[in-house]
């Protein structure tokens, strides 16, 4: 008999806005377990220097995590001039202080460089792996291993404040971009060297920054659910945004029930209007007139069908 999990089959999406000097998985697990969650998981770690925000997927919304880890994410980065640090941030050891004599036009032609499609070298302190283990783990040990340059897109730049040794900036780029590397190579450029002094991700995708929450918000609920003497989760889950919210811009097709029952047994289905390629959000269209029903990702085969890619169970959905 299989075992029972512990907690909720509760579903959907929590933007948190992650606290300063807290890892994403400590940030991950709290919010499990004031939902009281059966699954949960994060999409795309922040470092624990970094706040803001950090979509918290749970239970079946658990499946589409991966959509999310694949989107553009918007930066508000301040970037200080004239020291230059082991790890481009504040945590790192001071490596080198030049005096900073950097104007206005100066800089505006440093950061033009870095917008539009460019080449990026993970650094050494990223979470990417090399032989199963993560690349901080060997700069810790003082061993640089060899990084692939990657494609990456800078799709805007601007300048929110510019004042002598400090350059705040708001950075919209696309996945797998490291904001502190863009730092150092700025500084490297402007000849004064320049690491991340702070680091707020304020958007992912296109999830609204107003609908953020934080860890102490929860916590509020979870103890006014207990004055009240209701369950938490009639406080706590109208802050969940839906499922699909993780699947962006895909395209949409629609199946009856039988069609539904064939792709959760793994079985593609052909649908009408559907795309020649890619991924597809798959709806039930029920004929009844309610809305119909998100029940996970498909992918266009090579015979035209819907194939199944990240289905949910009936039971669990909500």
């Amino acid at each position: 008999m299989a075992k029972r999990r512990k907690g909720r089959a509760v579903n959907g999406v929590l933007l948190l806005d992650k606290p300063l000097e807290m890892s994403s998985n400590n940030a991950l697990q709290k919010v499990k377990r004031i939902y009281f969650a059966q699954k949960a998981g994060h999409t795309g770690a922040l470092d624990p220097l970094a706040t803001g925000m950090l979509p918290i997927c749970l239970g079946e919304g658990t499946k589409f995590s991966q959509f999310l880890l694949d989107t553009d994410k918007t930066y508000q980065v301040t970037a200080k001039l004239g020291i230059r640090t082991t790890t481009s941030d504040a945590d790192g050891e001071v490596v080198a202080e030049k005096p900073v004599n950097v104007s206005k036009i100066e800089l505006d032609k440093a950061l033009e460089s870095f917008r539009g499609d460019s080449k990026q070298v993970p650094s050494m302190y990223s979470a990417l792996k090399y032989q199963g283990q993560p690349l901080y783990k060997y700069a810790r040990e003082g061993i640089e291993v060899p990084r692939q340059a990657r494609d990456i897109t800078v799709y805007r730049l601007d300048v929110l404040r510019f004042e002598h040794d400090e350059v705040e900036m708001e950075i919209h780029v696309s996945k797998g971009t490291y904001i502190r590397t863009i730092v150092d190579d700025l500084g490297e450029l402007l000849g004064c060297g320049a690491y991340v002094a702070k680091l707020r991700r304020v958007a992912v995708g296109g999830y609204p920054r107003d609908k953020m929450v934080t860890i102490e918000q929860l916590e509020q609920l979870l103890a006014q659910a207990s004055e009240h003497e209701i369950q938490p989760s009639e406080l706590l889950d109208p802050l969940l945004l839906p499922m699909n919210t993780a699947c962006g811009d895909m395209p949409k097709v629609f199946v009856d029930a039988m069609s539904a029952n064939y792709l959760r047994h793994g079985n593609p289905v052909q649908t009408a209007n559907a795309p020649l390629s890619g991924l597809v959000q798959v709806y039930i269209d029920n004929d009844d007139g309610q809305t119909a029903e998100f029940i996970g990702v498909g992918t266009i085969d090579d015979n035209g069908l819907v194939a199944p890619k990240r289905i949910t169970v009936v039971e669990a959905l909500s």
